[in-house]
This record gives structure tokens, sequence and C-alpha cells, in this order.
């Protein structure tokens, strides 16, 4: 692609947006905030967060920080509920050169931002993934499941040509060419938007040693909300872009996700473990179905655009 000039620039010429949406958590925020401050201690690094219609004190926690530190800016999104629309938010008042994706109650190494632009510069990618770690806030089985089975990134980038937006950092001139996310997908718009980025052939990369460690869902009731959304996401995937995902009415196939080498320690635990596998996979189709059957086209909402 295109040799932009501060490709191979330092890390002084190179101006850095982190962009971080988020919705109802304002301990998690807090959590981001204080783990990502000390990593943007130059002039042209600023950190930007995007609240998305938040009903309790997180926006006040944002206000807190961004009065007591001029790199932090507080941008509201009202209008639309969901990540994606919060992210293009971000995006719409970015000036940096490149922009760092990462969600509220997600913390950071200390070199994370360092490494992820050197490995950026030294694999010459416009699109880079990081690597993503699950902790455990809680020693559930569920936890446990989830950190298991979580964020193969890896594997995406290889065989989907995609990086969740928890842990992705993209140059701000590939918005400019292939568009935002699309903000009318509940789930998902991270694959659609990376391979619209593939297509164009923009390099992607990963940087292993670039950690974003994410808490895991402990629950069953947040794990299952969580696939349920998954598999909305896929069937308005196929709403909108037929042509790349599929017939709405008929779900993907599906396939497993994380590393499965290390074998759970008793039967119990696999036993366990199989059974919330086949109950993902079950709420995965609920949410499908639900959207196939009562979901509509978002005519309120544009499509991304160049």
């Amino acid at each position: 692609m295109t040799n932009y000039p501060y490709r191979h620039s330092t890390r002084q010429e190179v101006s850095v947006n982190a962009v971080l949406p988020v919705y109802n958590d304002p301990q998690g925020i807090e959590d981001t905030l204080e783990s990502l401050l000390p990593l943007f201690d130059s002039p042209n690094w600023s950190i930007l967060v995007v609240d998305n219609g938040s009903t309790d004190d997180t926006r006040d926690v944002i206000r807190n920080y961004a009065q007591d530190h001029e790199n932090v800016h507080l941008l509201v999104e009202d209008e639309i509920q969901g990540s994606y629309a919060a992210r293009n938010k971000g995006i719409e008042h970015a000036e940096g050169d490149v922009l760092a994706f990462i969600d509220a109650d997600e913390t950071v190494d200390d070199d994370w931002l360092e490494t992820a632009l050197q490995a950026m510069q030294d694999q010459d990618s416009d699109y880079l993934g990081c690597n993503v770690e699950l902790t455990l806030p809680e020693d559930t089985l569920v936890g446990r499941y989830n950190a298991r089975t979580g964020f193969p990134v890896k594997q995406y980038l290889e065989t989907e040509h995609y990086a969740p937006t928890c842990a992705l950092l993209v140059r701000r001139e590939v918005f400019e060419d292939v568009g935002t996310f699309d903000a009318r997908l509940i789930s998902g718009g991270d694959r659609e938007f990376g391979e619209r980025v593939y297509e164009a052939g923009y390099e992607q990369g990963y940087a292993e040693d670039a950690v974003v460690y994410h808490p895991a869902r402990t629950s069953f009731d947040a794990l299952a909300k969580k696939n349920v959304r998954v598999g909305r996401g896929f069937c308005q995937k196929q709403r909108y872009y037929s042509d790349r995902f599929g017939k709405p009415g008929v779900p993907p196939t599906p396939s497993g996700g994380g590393d499965d080498e290390d074998e759970p320690d008793s039967t119990f635990t696999r036993l366990a473990f199989t059974f919330l596998s086949i109950a993902m996979l079950a709420c995965r189709g609920l949410g499908y179905y639900y959207e196939f059957l009562f979901g509509e086209k978002r005519d309120d909402i544009s499509a991304p655009t160049r």
C-alpha cells in the first residue's frame, strides 16, 4: 500500500489516539485509564473515551479524568446505541496517524503500545491485532471455559482476516479509504471491517508480545448473552452483506474457538466444558434465528462510506 511518511518514523513523530467505547462501566473505564495513562506521555498521544449513553456515573468518571489529564478527552455518542457507533465517533474526532482500539475493563502491559507500534513498523502493516489474554476476576468453571476458548487472535487473522476491536491498531488512512465500522451491527463488526481492509489489499499483522488483558466472563448468564449477540450479529451481516456471508436463514457452520491443546484436568471439567460448548452454540443459534425472524434492516443508520 501507500508508503506513508510516518511509517518508519520515530516514536516522537508518530501521533496516536486510543479509542475506548464504554457503557455503564465506571470501574472498568477507571481501570483501563489507569493502565493506559503512563503509556500516553507524548504530547501528540491522546485517549478518546466515548461514552455510549451511560445511565450511571460512568460519564462523571471520564469527565474527572479529562479534567485532571490534558491527554484524556470525553466524547459522547447518545444517538446510536452500540460499540461500533461509539468507535466511529472516536474515529471522527481522531487526528492521530495510528488509532489504537481497546475496551473499557481491559488493562495492558507497560510496553504494550510501544511494542505494538514497533511491530507495525517491523511488519510494515496497516492493521495490527494484539495478543489478548483472558484473566479470571473470579475463579469459576464458566470463567475457566471462557479463558480457554476466548480470543485466538492470530487464528482469526490467518483464517478470517480480522482482529477483535478490543486490541487493534489501524492507520488512520485505512479508514479514509475503506470506511469506518458498520454501526448497524450488534456484533461481528470487527470481522466485517477486517475483511474490508484485507480485500482492499492492506497489510495485516499480529503482535504476539503486545499483550492486552481482558477479564473473562465468569457467569453463565454473561457468557450466554454474549453468544446470543454473536448469533444476532452474524444474521445481520448476512442481511447487509449476503455476497460475503451467505443468505439469511442459513446459519454458518459451527467452528471452534481457542486453543484445545491443553485438555481440562478432570473428567468432570471435560464434561462441563462440553456442556458449555453445546450450550453456547445453542445460544448463538437462538440469537441467529431471533434476528432472522424479528430483526429488520436499520434504515436509520448509514452504511459505512469512504
